[in-house]
């Protein structure tokens, strides 16, 4: 039977391991927010075409896709706030990334003019889904995290 003292250390790491998480899931929240909000679309427009644009170049629809990423990114910024209470947006986050990256790396490959975005779009969609999984939580609850933070 394992002594109160160890229990007491093993929920110390507990917390300082899930501190620590949540620290730098906020921190990525809050970078991948503002890169969807203000750099996608200069990505795709002036910064790296040949990685973020398809062609034939659409000007609408590089504005709805902008638009759409914008308004995740606000909502990024927000969760950043309580990761926890803000889990079913972070999670669709990993998964609309794995899912677009998917779709787009079967066009890329299929379509010798847009490799580029091998290289441009789809390793940053995959990267935001990686690092989101990896530092998101599972198996608590914010008012878990809530009460282990008193502690």
């Amino acid at each position: 039977m394992r002594s109160t003292q160890a229990e007491q250390m093993d929920n110390v790491f507990t917390a300082a391991n899930l501190a620590t998480r949540l620290r730098l899931l906020r921190m990525a929240l809050v970078l991948f927010g503002l890169i969807f909000l203000v750099g996608l679309y200069p990505l795709m427009t002036s910064w790296w075409p040949a990685g973020w644009r398809w062609s034939p170049n659409q000007t609408e629809y590089e504005q709805m896709i902008a638009g759409v990423y914008a308004t995740l990114g606000v909502f990024l910024i927000f969760a950043s706030r309580n990761p926890l209470k803000h889990r079913s947006l972070i999670w669709f986050t990993v998964w609309s990334s794995l899912v677009h990256a998917g779709i787009m790396a079967m066009h890329a490959i299929k379509m010798p003019a847009e490799h580029g975005h091998l290289l441009g779009d789809i390793p940053a969609l995959l990267l935001v889904a990686a690092v989101l999984a990896t530092l998101m939580p599972r198996g608590v609850s914010a008012e878990t995290s809530d009460e282990m933070a008193r502690q």
